[in-house]
Formats: C-alpha cells, sequence, structure tokens
C-alpha cells in the first residue's frame, strides 16, 4: 500500500476541483504575548465543511466505487459534515452516525448538508460499531474517519499545500486525535521537518500508543472530545508516526479555551477545541521553540457556536 508523496500529490490532482487551497497567515509571535519569530499559521479551519476532513471524504469518494446503497460514515462530528458535504457534491446517498458528545454547531452542519442523521450512543466508538452494523445491512460502503488509506492520503494533501505556501518552515504543531491528520502529513514532509503532536491531556491517543508501541486504548474525554478523542489511533498512522513525529505534548483543556479566545482576540478566528490545540501548546509554554525556529501551526477546525453573533 503506497501511501509515499507520490500517491499523495496523486492525490491532490483527483481532489483539486472539490477542496479549498486554504491560506497561511504569518502573525509577529509578539502579538500573542510570546516571544521568537513570527508563527505560520495554515488556516484549514477554511476548508469546506469547516475541517481538513473534506480531503479524506473526497479522496475517498472518488477513489473508490461506491455501491448504490450509499456511503455510510461515524463521526465525532466533523468527519461526518465532511462526508456528507462530498457525497451531496457527488450526488451519493449518506447516513452519519454520531455520538451524543457531537456538537450541535456540528449536527446541524450535517443536517444542512442533507444526509441522513442518526445519534447513537455517548462516544466515538459507539457511533462507530452502529456504523458498521448498519454497513453489514445495507450493503453500503464505509469511510472509516481516519484509518485507512483515502484518509491519510487526503489528509497529507495539507503538508503538500504547506510546503508550497510555505518552504522554509522548521516546525509544524498538528493536533491529534485518531491521527490521520498527522499521519498524511508525516507521509507527505518525511524527515524533511519536526513534526509534533499536540493531543488534549484528557485524551492521549498517540502518547499511548507510542509508550505501548501498538495502537491501545486511551481515556476519551475533555473540551475537545468531539473530535480529538477516539479509542485508539489508526493501525495505518502508527508506523508513519513512529517513524517521523519528533514528540507528543499534551495540553490541557484550560490551554486550549485559552488559544480558543486568543485565537478569537488576536485574529479574528474562530476554531473549535480540537482545531486550537495545536496552538494551545505554543501559548501555554508545553512546546517552546528555540531561537530562529520558524514555526507553523494547523489550526484544523472552525465547527464551533463559540461565537454567536
Amino acid at each position: 500500500m503506497d501511501l509515499g508523496r507520490e500517491a499523495i500529490a496523486g492525490v491532490e490532482r483527483l481532489i483539486r476541483p472539490h477542496v479549498r487551497r486554504t491560506p497561511v497567515v504569518e502573525v509577529e509571535a509578539k502579538d500573542f504575548g510570546l516571544p521568537g519569530e513570527a508563527l505560520n499559521f495554515k488556516l484549514e479551519l477554511l476548508q469546506h465543511a469547516g475541517s481538513f476532513k473534506a480531503r479524506g471524504a473526497f479522496a475517498n469518494l472518488l477513489t473508490r466505487e461506491v455501491p448504490r446503497a450509499g456511503v455510510v460514515a461515524a463521526s465525532g462530528g466533523n468527519h461526518g459534515a465532511a462526508v456528507a458535504y462530498a457525497a451531496r457534491k457527488l450526488g451519493v446517498p449518506a447516513r452519519i452516525y454520531v455520538p451524543t458528545v457531537a456538537s450541535p454547531a456540528k449536527i446541524e452542519l450535517i443536517r444542512a448538508c442533507g444526509a441522513e442523521l442518526v445519534v447513537e450512543g455517548e462516544r466515538y466508538a459507539d457511533a462507530l460499531a452502529a456504523a458498521e452494523k448498519w454497513a453489514a445491512a445495507s450493503g453500503a460502503m464505509k469511510i472509516h474517519a481516519f484509518d485507512e488509506p483515502g484518509a491519510l492520503l487526503g489528509q497529507g494533501t495539507v503538508g503538500l499545500e504547506w510546503q508550497q505556501q510555505a518552504a522554509d518552515l522548521d516546525t509544524l504543531l498538528v493536533a491529534v486525535g485518531g491521527g490521520g491528520l498527522i499521519g498524511g502529513i508525516a507521509a507527505w514532509y518525511g524527515s524533511s521537518i519536526r513534526i509534533v503532536a499536540v493531543e488534549p491531556e484528557a485524551a492521549p491517543t498517540l502518547a499511548r500508543a507510542l509508550e505501548a508501541g501498538k495502537p491501545v486504548d486511551a481515556p476519551a474525554g475533555g473540551i475537545a472530545a468531539d473530535s480529538l478523542a477516539p479509542r485508539r489511533v489508526g493501525e495505518l498512522m502508527f508506523p508513519l508516526a513512529k517513524k517521523y513525529v519528533d514528540r507528543v505534548v499534551l495540553v490541557e483543556d484550560q490551554a486550549i479555551s485559552a488559544a480558543q479566545k486568543m485565537l478569537w482576540n488576536v485574529l479574528r478566528v474562530v476554531a473549535e477545541p480540537g482545531g486550537a490545540a495545536a496552538f494551545a501548546a505554543l501559548l501555554s509554554g508545553i512546546y517552546v521553540p528555540a531561537k530562529d525556529e520558524r514555526v507553523g501551526v494547523l489550526l484544523c477546525g472552525g465547527n464551533t457556536t463559540a461565537v454567536n453573533f
């Protein structure tokens, strides 16, 4: 199974007509009260359906044969919204299972995209079990949120774009839930850049996996539980993380909340908790860049009702 740069570039060409090339913005670190060089933010929260997940959704639908029964997905919210969006654009029936922990903003977005929505269980793992049961009964094609080639290759296009837009970065800070995003980015960059994984303390899936030497169950709670709290990281991403991720840092819920507020106050960017987690590592001092280190921060999701106009 090829998860390398050539495969990612091929998928990028395939999905390009359907996804946004999200912008990057450089902001002085001192604007956030931080020392050091300017920070490079990639605003992937401006992607269709509000997160990077649209890339993997289109990659799956365009590289696999979709049955008449359509597709089914389980999601904390963002993956479901992305699959619903992509399915509507490509004229494919979609059924999405979400747990009760999914945010109202994400549930409403899935409904708005026209998919059939089923709320099942308290956590992602519960929704996944229900989705797999439906797939077996209906013949619908399962689209896993992170643990399959389409997800990794699609999310890897974030890395391809970012390197084109900011070729001089030393370090990337990337949030981790199931690991499809950081796995795809690691597959693109390899050892050419320092990749730092950021996880909530309440959902240390990659940290636990690296300690154990394999994906294992971890706690699945905290403020970002609707996007960064699967039961464990994916089997496909783990070898990539083990080889290319420099380290994992853990951030508290309070730090994530503070990062959300700071992004709004300074940049007028609305990030959901999972989307702000990577920045929380910098803002809280959990990750301290070296002098002259050029840091890129991925803001990966913006589906929240935190700002009410």
